[in-house]
């Protein structure tokens, strides 16, 4: 039994959410990040011309913390798998506005290493209606010491968004 990957004839969507950075998870470290992420974004139409790899979407993120901890703002490409419930995995670049250095209490180092990053991502999904899905989403920003050799704890950031399918 195989996974299609929905085929909608306008797949144009934007997106809004809230997450959170203040967390650890097995890839990242709780940096000590404080307040809210706002996220918005935008999916465009599957790219026919990548039907080798599965006819990915591209995307635009951005993410605002209430609070002046990092924000980001990421693109890359997509893939829906499944219609009504699915996955929608996602690999970009991100470039952050995190400090240059900074240390959490027990004296680690919790900077990023490099303003450009990997920012993979995974968000679960379903359909609400016609026009609207509802996502739990985790993103994680790292550079996995390829751009730097400091220290590299990483950031997740896990969330809500609702999705909005354009007419």
């Amino acid at each position: 039994m195989g996974l299609a990957i929905a085929s909608p004839t306008k797949a144009n969507e934007i997106f809004d959410g809230i997450a959170s950075q203040e967390i650890a998870t097995p890839v990242a470290q709780d940096t000590g990040a404080e307040g809210v992420d706002f996220q918005f974004g935008y999916r465009g139409n599957r790219i026919d011309g990548l039907s080798f790899i599965g006819k990915p979407s591209p995307y635009i993120l951005g993410s605002i913390n209430s609070a002046g901890s990092t924000s980001f703002a990421a693109a890359g490409l997509s893939w829906k798998i499944g219609d009504k419930i699915y996955a929608r995995p996602a690999i970009g670049i991100a470039i952050h506005d995190g400090p240059e250095l900074e240390f959490a209490p027990d004296g680690s180092q919790t900077q990023l290493g490099s303003r450009v990053l990997f920012a993979p991502e995974l968000a679960l999904g379903v359909r609400l209606s016609q026009r609207v899905d509802l996502e739990a989403s985790w993103v994680h920003l790292s550079h996995a010491r390829i751009f730097s050799s400091v220290q590299n704890p990483g950031l997740d950031s896990i969330g809500m968004r609702l999705v909005v399918k354009l007419p």
